[in-house]
Parts: C-alpha cells; sequence; structure tokens
C-alpha cells in the first residue's frame, strides 16, 4: 500500500467516535488526527509539544501528519480524514477559493479558525544592506525579485511594495525560478531583495555576505500605506519582531507578520472537540509555552480577534465564556461567516451551470463570477 494511503488509513481510524476521559471539560478522542508542516518546520514541532501535552494530561494520542506543501496537508482536512490542520496562510487561501484553490476540485472551503500563533519572527521583504533602503517607500527603481510559480511569496512583495505607494512598474523585477535562488540572486548582486520569514535560512546567509541585510520599517502610525497595503493582503498586521537575521530583543525590527500556524478546522467539525482544542491552548498555556520555538504566540493576548478568516462557532462560544469577545468581535466575525456563504454559494452556483473546460479559462471565469459576487455585496475581492 503506498505511503499517503496508509497515512490516510491511518487517520481515517484516528476519527472514529471512543472517546478518552473528560477532564476539566476537555472531551477529546482517544486518538486524534492532525496535519502539519514538514517535520523541520516549526509548525510541526510545535505541534508534537501540544501531542506530548494531550498525551501527558489527557490520555490522547496526537498523530500529526506531514505535509509538504499546501495541498498534501488540506487534503486530508478537505476529505475529513482528520478534523485539524495546522496550516500556513493557505488556510486563507483556501478559504477565499483563489490562487492554487481557484481549481474545479477546490474552490473556497469552508475554513474556520481553531487558534494561531503570533510569536517573535515577522514576514516581509528582506534588503540587501548596502543600498540605503529603509523603508517600502525607498524601493521605488531598485531590483525586486519575482518567483515564478509562487503567488503566495510574489503577493507578499506586491503588499509591501503597495505600502509605499509602488507596484511593479516602479521598480526592476528580477524573475528567479524559486525561493532559495532569489536569495541567491540578491548576493551575487543580481537583485536587491526577497520576500521571506525573518528565522529563514536565506536571510541569514544575505547577513553573513558582504551586502549585509536590513529590513524595511513599516510604521504602525502609517495608516495610509497599511491601508493600501491590506488592500492587496489583509491577512498581515504591524509586529515588533525580535527574531531574525540582523534583529534581536535589543535591537528590534518595526515590522510586519501573519499567524503562522494557523489552526484550522471546517465549519462542520464537531463543537465538542474545537471548544476542548481551544481550551486547551488558552487554559494549558503555561505547561506547553516553552517546550518549542513559537509556543508563545498561542497566548490569548496575542490572538487577533478580527482577523481574515471567521472562527469556528465553538471557539466564538468559548471566548464568550471566558469573557473574551465583544460587539465589535461579533460584528466581524458576522462579516466574515456571511462572506464565506456568499463565497460557498457562488462557487455552488458556479460549477452547476456550464464550464470552461480549460484549466486557465475555468480559474479565469470563477475569479470573475467571485469577484462581481463580492462586489454586489460591498465586499472587497482582493483577488481577481
Amino acid at each position: 500500500m503506498p505511503t499517503i494511503k496508509r497515512h490516510l488509513l491511518a487517520f481515517a481510524l484516528a476519527a472514529t467516535p471512543a472517546l478518552a476521559f473528560s477532564a476539566e471539560g476537555v472531551d477529546l478522542p482517544n486518538t486524534l488526527g492532525m496535519t502539519a508542516y514538514g517535520t523541520s518546520s516549526a509548525g510541526y514541532s510545535q505541534m508534537v509539544s501540544i501531542g506530548n501535552l494531550l498525551q501527558n494530561e489527557y490520555g490522547v494520542s496526537l498523530r500529526i501528519l506531514p505535509g509538504d506543501n499546501d495541498v498534501s496537508r488540506m487534503t486530508p482536512l478537505k476529505m475529513g480524514r482528520v478534523p485539524l490542520c495546522a496550516c500556513g496562510i493557505a488556510a486563507f487561501y483556501g478559504a477565499e477559493g483563489v490562487l492554487l484553490f481557484a481549481d474545479e476540485n477546490w474552490g473556497p472551503q469552508p475554513i474556520r479558525v481553531v487558534t494561531t500563533s503570533i510569536a517573535s519572527f515577522g514576514l516581509s521583504i528582506a534588503v540587501a544592506g548596502d543600498i540605503g533602503v529603509e523603508t517600502p517607500y525607498d524601493l521605488k527603481g531598485k531590483r525586486v525579485s519575482y518567483i515564478r510559480g509562487d503567488d503566495a511569496l510574489n503577493l507578499g512583495t506586491e503588499a509591501m511594495l503597495a505600502f509605499g505607494d509602488l507596484d511593479w512598474d516602479d521598480v526592476e523585477r528580477v524573475e528567479f525560478p524559486g525561493y532559495g535562488r532569489s536569495f541567491e540572486g540578491i548576493i551575487a548582486d543580481q537583485s536587491d531583495t526577497a520576500f521571506t520569514v525573518s528565522v529563514a535560512g536565506g536571510p541569514q546567509q544575505l547577513a553573513a555576505s558582504p551586502r549585509g541585510i536590513t529590513w524595511l520599517t513599516l510604521d504602525p502610525e502609517d495608516k495610509e500605506g497599511w491601508a493600501r497595503l491590506k488592500e492587496v493582503a489583509p491577512y498581515f498586521q504591524p509586529h515588533k519582531v525580535t527574531s531574525g537575521a540582523g534583529i534581536s530583543e535589543d535591537d528590534p525590527w518595526i515590522g510586519s507578520s501573519y499567524p503562522y500556524p494557523i489552526v484550522v478546522a471546517n465549519a462542520d467539525t464537531d463543537d465538542t472537540l474545537v471548544k476542548s482544542m481551544v481550551k486547551v491552548f488558552t487554559e494549558d498555556y503555561d505547561k506547553y509555552k516553552d517546550a518549542a520555538p513559537g509556543n508563545e504566540g498561542y497566548a490569548l493576548e496575542s490572538q487577533n480577534m478580527q482577523w481574515v478568516i471567521p472562527f469556528h462557532d465553538a471557539v466564538v462560544d468559548y471566548y464568550k465564556e471566558i469573557g473574551h469577545w465583544t460587539d465589535e468581535m461579533q460584528a466581524h466575525q458576522d462579516r466574515l461567516v456571511k462572506r464565506q456563504q456568499i463565497l460557498l454559494d457562488t462557487w455552488d452556483s458556479f460549477t452547476a451551470g456550464d464550464t470552461p473546460d480549460d484549466e486557465d479559462a475555468f480559474r479565469s471565469a470563477w475569479m470573475e463570477a467571485r469577484a462581481a459576487a463580492l462586489e454586489e455585496a460591498g465586499m472587497n475581492p482582493i483577488f481577481r
């Protein structure tokens, strides 16, 4: 039996309804399955630490299926093989039905947030330290990396350009076949920037090179700049970054980030399971916060209560119970749920009709239908 099928079978068995003992309101299956990033990732290490907590405190075995890409991580969730995914920003793309999810086999997904981690790292453009760039406004005329076939990285770059009231026409676009090559290109003086996470290997290599490294300052008080950025990529948020190449507690970077991992479930995932998991993440925080790098990002005070993906209903119920919910949060949640329903209904209508056989034509037609439905409801399509 192929390895992936064995994994999926294991997760199917893990979804059986036999329950472990219930303690302090936590009521979970004996075995719980989820997907995550690969075994060398921070997200996987964090989920292992949560698994240890679940085993030690509640007798629950957490089985983690590592996935090398967004499809392998999200397919088991879509198929109902696992109830949870420790995903990246592709969770947002999936909820919106865009990029790789603008495909006849996918479409918008009914994804809901359980919890997220905002840790000490940041995400933005790393810039060669020898060109005098300090903010996105300074990027005009500079050589900016574009990664062929990587929509997420390019969208991040576009967002940073938008902060500076720029676009690709205002810079020299330098194309690379992959993320790693973009950093090799900066070091070789072929480009000046690359989108990345501050703690990745590429920035470390750049920092150690003769060109050095700097990070774009994104002033939280620059409301117009942030508004332009969020028109392109609304999942970013201001962040004081203390981990990364050339960054420390004593020399922080005032930049940007977004949650990683984003622990999500489908909207119809069992309420008891979801409520138990958010309870564990919140109330057992002191027991696991130091068990893996980035775990401190799951603290209740670090949660963005008005982000871009709606919370699962059971999470909302829990936050209401502990008094961590406001009318403003509810209004935002209602708008996100309405947006999700519009996308799901539009997809059903779109796929029920005659759709193009060609993959590119299908994608184009869907994106047009999607944008029209959202605009009719007075919502920003974001993606076109």
